[in-house]
């Protein structure tokens, strides 16, 4: 399954704009630089069920009740750089959202390993018989 293009899906983002948190002093109080972005996967036009399906699936703990995925980003002082900051997280997860998990194919221990894991096992009991103390 292919994931969808930003291009597709850029006219259903809403983007808003309030005061990042932390630290910066005067400039933080006053400028809003943090950027929500949002997408309501739910109501989108632009992708298939299957495609919507794998988004809510993958991605359930950025979606919220009504469908929609959050993203934010605050790591810049320049609205215009977290707006870009915001779509390449969004990128980001949609790529991870689509790439598919290889299966992990099941494997035997070698020889070598298997008689080491054993003279392991013999050498700790024998440590473990010297020890105790029949009296």
């Amino acid at each position: 399954m292919k994931k969808p293009r930003l291009e597709e899906i850029q006219p259903e983002i809403v983007f808003t704009a309030s005061r990042s948190g932390g630290p910066g002093g005067q400039h933080v109080n006053k400028v809003s630089t943090k950027i929500t972005l949002r997408w309501n996967v739910m109501s989108s036009n632009n992708i298939t069920e299957e495609q919507k399906g794998r988004i809510l699936s993958r991605l359930k703990s950025r979606v919220n009740q009504e469908g929609e995925l959050i993203v934010t980003a605050q790591e810049f002082k320049s609205q215009a750089r977290n707006k870009e900051v915001a779509m390449a997280k969004l990128e980001q997860l949609l790529a991870n959202a689509f790439t598919e998990k290889r299966k992990r194919k099941a494997t035997k221990p070698t020889k070598a390993s298997v008689k080491k894991r054993l003279e392991n096992k013999k050498k700790h009991s024998e440590k473990k018989r010297s020890r105790r103390g029949d009296f």
